[in-house]
């Protein structure tokens, strides 16, 4: 995506990160007369003038994406010229005025379009599952350079092997599947809408038979052994909750309205997945393998302490990359020994053929 494509999004979902769920707002739709006959143009100038009227954030960009959706394009700058300035059906007015009832409610347009794009894969979006974010795209493309760089990081079948934490839609996990055709992927998430969606993104995406998916929440004790019989993991990839606690309030109400609190809500100082995340890799990771995180730009400081108070894990923070805002974004921890505390007799000797679904 863009850099113009990121900064609209930030926009048309409400700034700041990343709250339960609001119901979608009901329309009671009835003909009104002065729409009856407008051609797109005109409906989105007139969407517009209600948004901003209601202070919706980036009003022109909500209405262009709703009318365009209704046309069946994905922006209003790719739709026909003839339909720019040719009136609308009945139909289409009423599926415009419902859609944009349930912006006027704050719903995020990801959520109202029922789908989204992310590293040019169309993933099938639903509240309250998260809806990733022009930033992780970039973590995305950094794990594609560093995979590509270091020809050592492939499991027994040619690829490697990738556990993603905390998947969502799967956005993450589709997309190094996509790029990285030998790779193999294992998607968690503790939340039941996550994983259906997942499920459904993998089949929407023909994606089924090189990932496993499963309910799982990190923070619990003993979780490792749910991965044992997949052996040792070359990467771990993860864009936790890490929004500080005292920072939810702050979100936009796009964000805490629709989205689920467990996706953002880190804890006190944001860390409390992350930490679980880390000490999982202790048991989890190859010798040299890697673990990429998207944090908020005051963690780099704070894990690089934590880690360094946790020498038994043999993690070391390698690099942090900033975003496409020049906030400090990114974070590559390598393992830099052998696994701790599991058993070295415990992994599988034979990878199986693929990750089943």
């Amino acid at each position: 995506m863009k850099l113009w494509g990121r900064m609209l999004w930030a926009l048309l979902s409400g700034s700041g990160k990343r709250g339960g769920t609001r119901g979608w707002a009901s329309s009671s739709w009835r003909p009104h007369l002065p729409l009856a006959g407008l051609s797109a143009t005109e409906l989105v100038s007139h969407w517009t003038a209600v948004f901003e009227k209601r202070g919706i954030p980036e009003a022109r960009e909500s209405s262009e994406y709703i009318v365009a959706h209704v046309l069946g394009a994905k922006t209003f700058q790719s739709l026909r010229p003839v339909l720019w300035t040719q009136p609308l059906t009945p139909w289409q007015l009423q599926c415009i005025e419902e859609l944009s009832s349930r912006r006027l409610q704050r719903m995020p347009v990801q959520y109202i379009l029922g789908e989204w794009d992310f590293q040019g894969l169309s993933l099938k979006m639903a509240p309250p599952v998260f809806i990733p974010r022009p930033e992780t795209e970039e973590l995305v493309e950094w794990v594609l350079e560093e995979v590509t760089q270091r020809s050592h990081v492939v499991g027994a079948q040619g690829g490697p092997l990738i556990l993603e934490v905390g998947c969502g839609s799967g956005a993450i996990s589709f997309s190094l599947l996509s790029q990285l055709p030998q790779s193999r992927v294992i998607a968690v998430d503790k939340g039941e809408a996550a994983i259906c969606l997942t499920h459904e993104n993998a089949q929407r995406l023909q994606l089924q038979d090189r990932i496993r998916i499963m309910p799982l929440d990190v923070t619990l004790e003993g979780n490792w052994a749910h991965f044992v019989p997949w052996g040792p993991m070359d990467l771990i990839v993860s864009n936790p909750p890490y929004v500080f606690h005292q920072d939810m309030e702050q979100l936009a109400p796009e964000i805490r309205s629709y989205e689920d609190p467990a996706a953002l809500d880190g804890g006190e100082e944001g860390m409390d997945v992350i930490t679980h995340i880390l000490a999982l890799a202790s048991w989890l990771l190859k010798d040299s393998g890697s673990i990429f995180l998207e944090v908020d730009p005051r963690h780099p400081e704070l894990i690089g302490s934590w880690l360094q108070s946790r020498p038994d894990l043999s993690l070391d923070l390698v690099a942090v990359r900033r975003d496409f805002c020049g906030r400090p974004r990114f974070l590559h921890i390598q393992r830099s020994g052998p696994q701790h505390g599991c058993p070295t007799d415990a992994w599988p000797g034979p990878q199986p053929p693929r990750v089943p679904g």
